[in-house]
């Protein structure tokens, strides 16, 4: 908080500076459970960028608000962010490769399995894009990396949602 007002002080001008101490502060309010918080700052910081028209920075305070949109169980909107908003930005501005754009494919993914209003569609959708993340992390990372391990275990709890659901 004090680097924020330090940067209000000295570089009232300086939009994009003030936009990563904020992002910075959000990001502790959330690792420190404080989500209500980090939300109200996330959604400010997020629309911010969108009015600046700094898509890489869109996507990353997108990417970082459809995560704490789920944190706080507001599954719905943080499928409509990915879906509406960030992975139509990230197709037009990244490559399929990219670390970001697999991030939001996989956030998106996440959003599908964990809401607690998950159809067996909803669960058909999350394996499909795991399906298509995993291939690209082994391809660009390769197999032990991991973010490839990570897509493996969810794409395995995927499928034993389906088998039981």
């Amino acid at each position: 908080e004090a680097n924020l007002a330090l940067r209000r002080r000295y570089w009232p001008h300086d939009e994009e500076n003030i936009l990563a101490a904020q992002s910075s502060l959000a990001s502790c309010l959330y690792d420190l459970g404080r989500f209500d918080e980090a939300l109200v700052l996330q959604r400010e910081v997020y629309a911010k960028n969108v009015a600046l028209g700094a898509e890489e920075d869109r996507l990353l305070t997108g990417g970082n608000l459809s995560s704490t949109l789920m944190r706080v169980g507001r599954f719905a909107e943080a499928k409509t962010l990915l879906r509406d908003e960030l992975l139509p930005t990230a197709r037009r501005s990244l490559k399929p490769g990219d670390r970001l754009f697999m991030d939001l494919d996989e956030w998106l993914a996440h959003a599908l399995r964990r809401d607690p209003d998950a159809t067996r569609d909803d669960l058909r959708e999350a394996e499909t894009i795991l399906q298509g993340v995993l291939q690209l992390r082994r391809r660009v990372f390769g197999p032990a990396h991991p973010t490839t391990a990570w897509c493996e275990k969810e794409l395995a709890v995927v499928r034993d949602l389906l088998a039981s659901h």
